[in-house]
């Protein structure tokens, strides 16, 4: 039977478990035009994944917080309007992975700067409920939990409240905020290369994979 060197996993959402870029991207096309705001090229879409909307609005829209606050409730009554899974799909292997890591008895968390009625909306579109003892995501207006060093302190004490062991927890994302977000509470990160990111953002990640094969290697012995 496979064992995990590691007592929890905690998971990104975008760009590590589930590509939801065209559903992004329409969004974010009709709330920035909604604005008087140019919209973002697909390419472009590597600085709007990730980081919590309320920020990429002010960064890369060039909003005041103010105006942030209004594009955010915005965007999320056009998410709310698609029903948060049309258009997103896992990538390939993911939710295998998922579903044998807790076969082996690892206890797993969502850890997404998502908001979190939108993670649960996804976690049960593809049926891995039953493999998470929870699900962590941003407030829904990411006022009182937005960063991911702050999401990912929720998510190890929502599973030690749970009774899970989080001694030897990993984070897997995809983004420069997930390593940052992981070591700021002493959570080694492992980096995935096929979401939505530049590889340098990685640099400081405890571990790099690049296929879902490499990343199951790095979990299950």
């Amino acid at each position: 039977m496979a064992t995990s060197p590691y007592s929890c996993v905690l998971w990104d959402v975008d760009g590590t478990i589930v590509d939801a870029s065209i559903g992004i991207l329409r969004r974010l096309n009709v709330a920035l035009t909604h604005f008087g705001k140019p919209a973002p090229t697909r390419e472009e879409l590597i600085h709007w994944i990730g980081p919590p909307m309320f920020q990429s609005f002010q960064d890369q829209a060039g909003m005041s917080p103010e105006e942030s606050a209004e594009a955010v409730s915005f965007y999320r009554t056009l998410g709310k309007a698609d029903g948060y899974t049309t258009d997103v799909a896992t990538y390939p292997g993911v939710t295998d992975l998922i579903h044998d890591l807790h076969a082996a008895g690892v206890a797993q968390a969502t850890a997404s700067s998502k908001p979190e009625n939108q993670v649960d909306a996804l976690i049960d579109h593809f049926h891995l409920r039953s493999s998470f003892l929870t699900t962590v995501g941003a407030t829904p207006d990411e006022s009182t939990l937005a960063s991911k060093t702050d999401i990912v302190a929720e998510a190890l004490r929502r599973l030690t409240a749970l009774g899970a062991d989080v001694s030897l927890p990993v984070l897997i994302g995809d983004r420069h905020h997930d390593v940052e977000g992981g070591n700021a509470n002493g959570v080694p990160v492992i980096f995935v290369e096929w979401g939505f990111s530049e590889a340098h953002e990685g640099d400081d990640a405890a571990f790099r994979a690049s296929t879902v094969d490499e990343l199951r290697a790095l979990l299950l012995r």
